[in-house]
């Protein structure tokens, strides 16, 4: 009877969790449309409010000559690559959809 239960344990209970984890692994690893949605805002809502700190700190600097800006330096090229890369891929996106 215990060779019967360790039979049924290796070829099928063994298998059955390992499959029912290995599926359960690759629909969570997917991103949902709503997901998409809330990043999309939230990178526009990104640009724009890194638009109004390049404002800020242009307004700052006019009132203040000594005034050194901790961020990165305004429309540096290697700092927008990435977000160029974003737009590409967001354009390519909704490319797709339609």
């Amino acid at each position: 009877m215990e060779e019967v239960l360790a039979i049924v344990a290796i070829f099928i209970a063994l298998p059955w969790i390992i499959l029912h984890y290995i599926t359960k692994w690759k629909t969570s690893a997917t991103i949902t449309t709503d997901d998409e949605a809330l990043l999309e805002e939230l990178y526009s809502l990104a640009k724009r409010l890194d638009e109004r700190m390049d404002t800020v700190e242009r307004l700052v600097a006019a009132d203040n000559p000594d005034f050194k800006s901790p961020r990165l330096i305004h429309d540096r090229e290697i700092d927008n690559e990435k977000l160029r890369e974003l737009d590409r891929l967001l354009a390519e996106k909704k490319g797709a959809h339609q």
